[in-house]
């Protein structure tokens, strides 16, 4: 993957740029806060003096956080490894209980009737038909136990069951040169990812937690568990998966995080 340097890093180095991008990505955790994080991002190598802006000017601050934020995604997709798996744990190191996380409380967690649940895929697949519980159920199974890891800070290790996301994409006949897939839940969540993540051999559409059928406040029917993202990447209560070249961003990306959210 070549790196395209956006313009307001025209006329410097790129490879200091993406050392910088680098130590951005080692830290991974990324502050809530769009200005904390605007800040940060800016003052990193003296970037906040090729943006010609204030930080304290809204419109400024906006522009250069969704440029800056561009560049620490191409340079996060080009670092990204498809061949090389996330840490794996044992029974005996699992998060008992494992957190509940939302962007609302735990009584407002929604509830999914199993019987009338109904997959949608749509987009650059060739097979566009809705899909019932007990047919993805029915696909070859795997199970993973590996880290959740919050923007927030903390972390908790968890074991998810479900259907590797690489063979449910290739079995509808996904173009799996498209560069995007998408999700819209029921909750009302949306994101997107890149398709190097998708087709990781770790990234798994969960129907089970623990062994059990996927509780609602980890996000029954379905979640997307990618141990290579940070936990906003990981879609809860998923109702519709499509396949597109179009960029569609997420609920917390189009409010200021990092879109590839990941290593």
């Amino acid at each position: 993957m070549k790196i395209q340097v956006p313009r307001i890093l025209s006329g410097i180095d790129s490879g200091a740029a993406l050392h910088e991008a680098k130590k951005l990505i080692v830290r991974r955790i990324e502050q809530p806060a769009r200005r904390a994080f605007l800040q940060r991002s800016l003052t990193l190598g003296g970037l906040s003096l090729l943006t010609g802006c204030s930080i304290s000017d809204n419109a400024g601050v906006e522009a250069a956080l969704t440029r800056i934020s561009r560049f620490n995604d191409a340079a996060q997709g080009w670092l990204f490894d498809p061949n090389r798996m996330a840490p794996t744990y044992t029974d005996a190191e699992i998060t008992r209980p494992f957190p509940f996380n939302a962007y609302y409380g735990e009584d407002e967690v929604h509830v999914v009737d199993e019987a009338g649940y109904r997959l949608e895929v749509t987009g650059m697949v060739a097979d566009k038909r809705r899909w019932a519980l007990p047919e993805l159920r029915a696909m070859p199974q795997q199970d993973q136990i590996t880290r959740h890891i919050c923007v927030e800070g903390w972390s908790a290790i968890g074991k998810w069951g479900g259907v590797r996301f690489a063979d449910f994409l290739h079995r509808v006949g996904a173009d799996t040169t498209a560069k995007y897939v998408g999700f819209k839940c029921a909750d009302d969540y949306y994101t997107s990812i890149d398709m190097a993540t998708a087709l990781h051999a770790q990234t798994l559409l969960a129907l089970t937690y623990d062994g059990q059928p996927l509780p609602p406040k980890y996000g029954f029917p379905m979640k997307l568990r990618m141990p290579t993202k940070l936990g906003y990447k990981n879609p809860k209560h998923i109702q519709a998966i499509f396949v597109t070249n179009t960029y569609t961003g997420g609920y917390w990306e189009d409010q200021g995080y990092n879109w590839f959210g990941g290593s």
